[in-house]
């Protein structure tokens, strides 16, 4: 029996967002205490483990969704999957955990926080989401994190003190990550069996995975690589810290265009098995909608507040966030795009080469303009040849599949959005230039700002809006009548 689109993207929302709310809680309060340099610090060495954790884990995150959701209902199959593909994983991050011991553990700067981040390796080495994800049972990860995610944020506010305690707070951050990995391992006997030995076939996987390693690497250059590169080339560890600290709002934001994402991956893999077509073009076609939806308020609400918010989230001397995080936020609708277009429809239609190709331009595209921009720039020169790198993905990807999906009938249906979008923004921008900075007026500026933008889809008579309304209401009288309706 399939399981609800809708609740899945609830769950998975919630998750994801779990996932952010420990550095969103707890940055107004770590920024203050830590300082920018020693965010920069955390932001720099966190950049260097990535690179290791991306090495180790391969493409297993996108490949084992797939996978999963192809024999999901099957328990031989589903079991013998798991372990092949689990194994394997297990085997890249130890051979990776070695070079990263001998490169940047034993002496040279930050050897401590280097340290402290081998437990993250461990971490990733257990984390079985992808699994979880594959057989879209979202719930399960949400409720064995929740505690996880609140004992890291009362950790923060009791253990974290002064400038000092920047090894304390990695401790926290990636010991809440090993212990939320290890709490899902209690779920599996349900789902899968023990490892038959004999009946694994690991080898069938190892080209495929190896393909997907290629694109999440080079998609982490535009969240990783920009900040080795402005730490080495502009020796700035407080410039690291305010890039930082604006990829954590864009971070956040990107959640919830993203996770409906995720959902649909899995049941476009599970169609695909039916061939069923035209689902899928309505599916990808109604994920195009959704993140012009969401995203174009997104980016102009972002820009209209930035400048009120900023001050009183972060304190004082993080007014170079303020330019950061405006532009960054253009990557939300451009990411969302290449979301659809790659993860929701060429990996799971198995055309993962084709995706490899755009990102690995992209990643090419991206090194480029970091090295000419960042030198120019500082850390704007970064956002903006992500923002380039990240159009580039999207157009040959769109370009790519335009004969399977019409994104330019998406363009056309979504003009609603940018209408109700810019005034929008007028009215929060104007807003915001007559308040003081606030928690309480930047409450205001949102509130007034969701408003306008969802009265003016009513009167324009968005069929999406409407939709969405339905499914709510249906949602909500199912409940109320006891009913649990799957689709």
């Amino acid at each position: 029996m399939k399981k609800s689109i809708a609740k899945n993207y609830i769950y998975n929302l919630i998750y994801q967002m779990l996932t952010i709310l420990l550095p969103f809680i707890t940055t107004p309060y770590i920024s203050r205490v830590l300082g920018a340099t020693n965010i920069g610090i955390y932001g720099y060495t966190y950049s260097i483990i990535t690179y290791f954790v991306l090495l180790g884990s391969l493409g297993i995150a996108l490949y084992g969704q797939r996978e999963i959701a192809y024999v999901q209902n099957n328990k031989k199959e589903l079991t013998n999957k798991f372990w092949e593909i689990e194994i394997i994983k297990l085997i890249s991050m130890a051979i990776s955990s070695i070079i990263y011991i001998f490169v940047f553990c034993i002496n040279g700067d930050y050897t401590i926080y280097y340290r402290i981040f081998l437990l993250y390796m461990f971490s990733y080495a257990l984390d079985i989401i992808w699994f979880f994800q594959g057989v879209e049972e979202f719930g399960k990860i949400v409720f064995r994190n929740i505690v996880i995610k609140l004992l890291s944020i009362v950790c923060i506010f009791i253990f974290i003190k002064t400038q000092a305690d920047l090894w304390k707070y990695i401790l926290i951050y990636v010991g809440g990550e090993l212990l939320g990995n290890l709490s899902l391992w209690l779920y599996m006997p349900k789902y899968i069996n023990k490892p038959n030995f004999k009946e694994l076939k690991m080898k069938k996987h190892i080209k495929p995975v190896i393909m997907l390693c290629f694109p999440q690497i080079a998609t982490q250059i535009y969240t990783v690589l920009d900040k080795t590169m402005i730490g080495n080339i502009t020796k700035d560890m407080d410039a690291v810290g305010f890039y930082e600290q604006a990829q954590k709002i864009m971070r956040s934001a990107l959640v919830i265009i993203t996770s409906y994402g995720t959902v649909i991956a899995s049941r476009v893999a599970n169609i695909y098995k039916t061939q069923d077509k035209s689902k899928i073009k309505e599916h990808i076609e109604t994920s195009f909608r959704y993140v012009f939806f969401i995203g174009v308020p997104m980016v102009l609400g972002i820009i209209a507040v930035a400048p009120k918010f900023v001050p009183w989230f972060y304190g004082e001397g993080y007014e170079e966030v303020i330019p950061l995080l405006s532009t960054m936020s253009i990557l939300l609708v451009v990411i969302g795009i290449s979301n659809v277009s790659g993860t929701q429809y060429l990996i799971p239609i198995n055309k993962q080469n084709i995706y490899t190709i755009s990102i690995v331009i992209g990643c090419i595209i991206n090194v480029i303009f970091n090295f000419i921009l960042i030198n120019l720039y500082g850390a704007i020169g970064a956002v903006i040849a992500s923002i380039i790198a990240e159009l580039s993905i999207s157009a040959i990807q769109i370009y790519i599949i335009r004969k399977e999906i019409n994104f330019l009938k998406v363009l056309k249906s979504s003009l609603k959005y940018f209408i109700s979008g810019v005034i929008m923004f007028l009215i929060t921008y104007s807003i915001q230039l007559k308040l003081d900075v606030s928690i309480f007026n930047s409450a205001i500026e949102i509130i007034v700002g969701i408003a306008v933008y969802m009265i003016i889809l009513v009167l324009l008579k968005d069929k999406f809006l409407k939709n969405i309304c339905n499914q709510i209401a249906t949602g909500i009288k199912g409940k109320l009548g006891g009913k649990v309706e799957n689709e």
